[in-house]
C-alpha cells in the first residue's frame, strides 16, 4: 500500500533532520505533532540540495543539482516521487499549498552556490532570501495552515528569523566557507582582511533580525509558537557564543554549542515561554 511508502518517506526525513541538526529537531518535537512531518520534510528536502552544493565534492554538482530540480518538478506535477525525501516534501507542498515560486528561488541560491561570486548588497541579499527566508515562509504557510492574512501578517517575521538564522550560519561556518569552498558572502568584504570592527557591524544587523523576528514568535498560532521560539533561543545562544569570539577564532575554529547546554537552553526557554508569552 502507498501509505507504506509515505510512513517511510516521511521517517527518512525525520532521520535526515536528526542526522543534521539537533537544534532543529528539538525545535520541532515542541511543535504540534500533527504538524511535525511536514516541517521535517522541508528541512529534509533543503538539506538534501544543500548537501549537493557542499558537500558532494568530487561530483558532478550542477547534473546533480539540475537532476533535483528536475525531479522536483516531476514529482509536483505527478504527485508522487520514487525519492522518499522528495515525496514527503511534494506531499507537504501540496497539502498546505506552498507556493512554487520559493522552492524556485530556494533551488536558484543552491545554484549560486555552484558559481564563484562576488557578493555585492544586492546578490548577498538575493542569496539570503532564496537559501533561508523563502524557507521560512514554506514554514510559516505550515504554521499558518491556509489562513492567509494571518500568513501576510506574519511573512515579514519569517523572513527575518530565516535571515538572522543564515548570516549566524555564516559567521560558524566562516572557516569553511572560506578555507574549503572558497566562499565569502558577507559583501564588499575581504576575508584577509576580516577584524573585529567588520565581525561587530555584522553582529548588529543580526542583533536587530533577531529583535524583530521575535515579535512574529509571539502572534504564531499556539501549535508552533513555542517549536518556533526554541529554535530561536537555540540560535541566539550560538549567536552570544559567536559574539564572544574573535575575529581570529571564528576564521579558525568552528564555534558549537554541546548538547548538554542546549538542553539547559530548552528548560530555560520553556519556562520563559511560559512566563512571558502566555
Amino acid at each position: 500500500m502507498k501509505n507504506l511508502f509515505d510512513e517511510l518517506s516521511y521517517d527518512v526525513s525525520k532521520s535526515t533532520t536528526k542526522k543534521y541538526s539537533t537544534s532543529f529537531s528539538l525545535g520541532i518535537l515542541a511543535l504540534k505533532p500533527t504538524i511535525r512531518p511536514a516541517i521535517y520534510s522541508i528541512y529534509g528536502y533543503v538539506r538534501l540540495a544543500d548537501e549537493i552544493v557542499d558537500s558532494f565534492h568530487g561530483f558532478h554538482k550542477e547534473k546533480l543539482l539540475n537532476r533535483l530540480k528536475e525531479e522536483t518538478n516531476n514529482a509536483l506535477e505527478e504527485g508522487i516521487a520514487l525519492n522518499p525525501i522528495l515525496q514527503s516534501f511534494q506531499e507537504t507542498v501540496r497539502k498546505y499549498k506552498i507556493d512554487k515560486q520559493l522552492i524556485d528561488q530556494f533551488l536558484n541560491s543552491m545554484e549560486m552556490d555552484l558559481k564563484k561570486i562576488d557578493y555585492n548588497s544586492e546578490l548577498y541579499n538575493e542569496y539570503i532570501f532564496g537559501s533561508a527566508e523563502v524557507v521560512g515562509l514554506m514554514c510559516l504557510q505550515v504554521f499558518t495552515n491556509g489562513n492567509k492574512t494571518q500568513y501576510e501578517e506574519l511573512k515579514p517575521f519569517a523572513m527575518k528569523l530565516g535571515s538572522a538564522f543564515q548570516k549566524v550560519n555564516f559567521l560558524r561556518d566562516l572557516k569553511e566557507d572560506y578555507q574549503t569552498l572558497g566562499r565569502t558572502y558577507f559583501p564588499e568584504v575581504d576575508m584577509r582582511m576580516f577584524n573585529n570592527n567588520i565581525k561587530n557591524q555584522i553582529e548588529q544587523d543580526i542583533e536587530q533580525e533577531f529583535n524583530e523576528a521575535l515579535i512574529g514568535i509571539k502572534k504564531l498560532p499556539s501549535s508552533s509558537m513555542f517549536g518556533v521560539y526554541l529554535a530561536y533561543k537555540y540560535y541566539l545562544s550560538l549567536f552570544e557564543k559567536i559574539k564572544n569570539k574573535s575575529s581570529d577564532e571564528i576564521l579558525n575554529n568552528r564555534v558549537r554549542i554541546p548538547n548538554s547546554q542546549k538542553a539547559y537552553v530548552a528548560f530555560k526557554s520553556y519556562v520563559r515561554y511560559k512566563t512571558a508569552f502566555l
